[in-house]
């Protein structure tokens, strides 16, 4: 079966690095015309859109900071004022902001943690959800974390609580959405090798979590892409909603 995603705007917030990057790359190259979410990586969101042109797909750059509720909405203007419709969004963007231990965790540090992996896609659902309900059909994939089953690392236990409302959330807008044709999963990643750990899992840490994968090895960013293309394919999922598809090696079986 051949996967397209001809004619529809998909966006991918948190594109320029990672596995929104890998996302936006695998839905480039079928078809779809990705709208490239970034807030300050400006260089590499371009060449992840360069990367999604090449491909054969079209490409759309948004700067927005999806802790600001403005910023969202500024978002969201500007894919309906360059598209007028969307069609899957990807809400990918997240984050660990610092690892600390719950007792030595600021109360600004928790504000930014669940802004940042909750309020976000709360502010884009809402706006987004609207839009879809007037095309009469619409996709919502949530990337959410293994740490949401397993309460996270050293340090991570608001983050780990954070990826838990993304699950919540996620199974929650299905139930209430199902009746307007449109679909809502979660995507969990497991120990990817994505700039989050370079920056936030020191190489002891990083060493344990490997030996605990049945495959022995960390995933790549586009391990995760195939994954995320099935939920956002209505030929190939078009009866899955309220699921939550484990890209984790082994780490965490059911």
């Amino acid at each position: 079966m051949d996967i397209r995603f001809d004619n529809q705007v998909v966006v991918v917030t948190g594109a320029s690095t990672g596995i929104g990057a890998a996302a936006a790359r695998a839905l480039g190259a079928c078809g779809a015309q990705v709208v490239v979410h970034y807030n300050r990586s400006a260089e590499a969101a371009r060449a992840v859109a360069d990367a999604v042109t090449a491909a054969g797909g079209g490409a759309t750059l948004v700067q927005a900071d999806v802790t600001r509720p403005e910023d969202v909405q500024r978002l969201v203007a500007a894919v309906m004022e360059a598209h007028g419709r969307i069609d899957v969004l990807i809400n990918n963007a997240g984050g660990l902001v610092e690892r600390n231990p719950l007792e030595a965790t600021p109360d600004e540090v928790y504000d930014a943690i669940m802004n940042l992996n909750v309020r976000s896609l709360f502010q884009l659902c809402k706006l987004v959800i609207p839009i879809m309900k007037r095309q009469g059909h619409g996709n919502i994939i949530n990337v959410t974390s293994v740490a949401a089953r397993t309460g996270g690392g050293g340090g991570s236990s608001v983050y780990a609580a954070a990826k838990g409302a993304v699950v919540s959330l996620t199974r929650g807008l299905a139930k209430e959405l199902a009746a307007h044709h449109i679909r809502v999963n979660a995507l969990s990643p497991g120990l990817i090798l994505t700039p989050f750990h370079d920056r936030w899992t020191p190489p002891a840490m990083m060493e344990n979590l490997i030996k605990s994968v049945p495959m022995g090895r960390a995933g790549s960013a586009d391990e995760c892409a195939g994954a995320l293309l099935f939920l956002a394919s209505d030929a190939l999922s078009s009866y899955v909603t309220g699921q939550v598809i484990e890209v984790n090696g082994g780490m965490l079986l059911r």
